[in-house]
């Protein structure tokens, strides 16, 4: 049996051709039908960057004023008050802990940091021989506890 007139140049480009067609579909459905690549994000942690609080001013004379609109006097200099900001101080760069209730037992929130300045929003209330005054950070509110008086200084509202 003789195949040459089947075998000549228009049969073969014609089958390559078809081959191709069908590679070329074959590649579009297995790019259609296949799921999409998706990077594992996981967890990424975030930078810090500490900001050092103002330094503390010099100490001013402040003489208590009754404000007519306002039923309580105003806070002497140096007095730890609701509503007033202080500063973490004599800890050493040690920090200082700031805890989820009033007393030394009480479970440890986080470390302030030397130097970090908290607004007052609580107290005071006595417990294991210290006072203690619940702090927020102005800056983040998740940051707050309670805090024993010895290791604040009253600084100026920012």
């Amino acid at each position: 049996m003789d195949l040459r007139p089947y075998l000549n140049r228009y049969v073969i480009i014609g089958t390559l051709t078809v081959a191709g067609i069908l590679l070329i579909i074959t590649l579009i459905i297995i790019g259609w039908t296949s799921p999409r690549f998706s990077p594992d994000v996981g967890f990424a942690p975030a930078d810090l960057t500490m900001i050092p609080a103002p330094t503390h001013t010099p100490n001013v004379t402040v003489v208590p004023t009754n404000d007519p609109l306002i039923a309580t006097p105003t806070l002497a200099a140096n007095t730890i008050g609701i509503g007033g900001y202080v500063q973490i101080t004599g800890t050493e760069g040690q920090g200082l802990r700031i805890r989820l209730s009033a007393g030394l037992n009480a479970e440890t929130v986080f470390r302030g940091e030397e130097s970090e300045v908290f607004l007052v929003k609580d107290g005071p209330q006595t417990a294991d021989g210290y006072t203690w005054w619940y702090l927020v950070a102005p800056y983040d509110e998740t940051r707050a506890g309670w805090s024993a008086a010895d290791f604040l200084a009253v600084v100026p509202s920012p």
